[in-house]
């Protein structure tokens, strides 16, 4: 569809005024304590799988985690599938995340293109490393040690149904083990995608995480004041289903620069809203620097940032990225992305 000078103009005027007011509505958010208490109120810790939840993309989280309407690159597996099928090229994704203490989370996603359609596939893997057993009997260890670990492999499908609007599904089998106890299920992610027209401005809403309880089996041995005692009865565990709106507008661009501006709303079932925003400044399309912040969340007391860097590969080329992330009490984490376009 062609816009003359006039539709143009009032569509970018619509295009501004939709994402100030998303804008506001974050900052509304922050002005309800109600909306957002502290550590989330009661909800928090109601939901198990929360490996799900460590954002395993250095560029959205360079960004503060607001890139639901923006990430047309293998990321789109993890944060929105609908975006899947907005990647031009068939693309092989690795991202490594150096998490909290020394644990780190690995991911590798491969995204192939027929015509209007694009399926992928995505591996997300967590290990903690061998770890010290304590008891309350036994503060300074046991003897014994364990280890957790957490393994989500999704499917996608994604379809461009107009050059404006796109859709996606993911299918992903959970599997969590923590000492000697499993808990598996199956969830589904689901995103929508929508362009305004030639004005730069995107919308996109994506619900994550969304399926089955989780019925954990196996047994473990505890110590207590009356001898060993063994527990193989456990609580169902629901998965972490998150739901998110947000915008992306690229707000300049010329022959040398680009400027793209971004902001999304996240309510997670288990915590209280988020509310974030970020932005990219793009060189020659080549060197990019992104920072941003999340509002809502008590430890993030400093903004994020990030570098990223497009090169050519004969005929292909390669997309690198690093993120950087401090938390107040817990120290920083690092994320390094590799992106083959093939």
């Amino acid at each position: 569809m062609m816009y003359n000078s006039l539709q143009l103009r009032m569509l970018k005027k619509a295009a501004v005024s939709m994402l100030v007011l998303l804008i506001f509505a974050g900052t509304d958010f922050l002005n309800a304590q109600s909306i957002i208490p502290s550590l989330g109120d009661s909800r928090s810790g109601t939901s198990g799988f929360q490996f799900l939840k460590i954002n395993v993309d250095a560029r959205s989280s360079s960004m503060g985690n607001s890139n639901v309407a923006d990430a047309e690159d293998g990321s789109s597996l993890y944060l929105n599938p609908a975006l899947t099928s907005r990647v031009m090229n068939h693309q092989l994704y690795f991202g490594h995340t150096q998490y909290f203490a020394d644990i780190s989370m690995n991911y590798a996603g491969y995204i192939h293109r027929l015509n209007s359609v694009a399926l992928g596939a995505s591996l997300m893997y967590l290990d903690s490393g061998a770890m010290q057993e304590t008891t309350e009997f036994n503060p300074f260890g046991t003897g014994r040690t364990f280890r957790t670990i957490h393994m989500a492999a999704g499917l996608t499908f994604s379809q461009q149904l107009t050059h404006l609007f796109n859709y996606g599904l993911t299918v992903k089998y959970l599997d969590e083990r923590i000492e000697e106890i499993q808990s598996q299920t199956v969830v589904f992610d689901v995103g929508f995608y929508y362009r305004v027209g030639d004005t730069g401005l995107r919308f996109a809403i994506g619900l994550n995480n969304f399926g089955m309880d989780a019925a954990p089996t196996g047994e473990t041995t505890r110590t207590t004041l009356d001898g060993p005692v063994t527990e193989s009865n456990f609580a169902d565990i629901s998965p972490p289903t998150m739901f998110m709106i947000g915008a992306a507008f690229d707000a300049y661009e010329n022959d040398n620069f680009d400027l793209l501006l971004t902001a999304q709303v996240t309510n997670p079932a288990d915590n209280a809203e988020r509310f974030s925003i970020g932005s990219e400044l793009g060189f020659i399309d080549r060197f990019f620097f992104r920072a941003g912040y999340e509002f809502g969340v008590d430890e993030a007391l400093y903004p994020s940032a990030g570098v990223g860097f497009k090169l050519p590969l004969m005929n292909y080329s390669l997309d690198l990225d690093y993120s950087f992330n401090n938390r107040e009490r817990l120290g920083n984490m690092h994320r390094f992305a590799l992106k083959f376009n093939l």
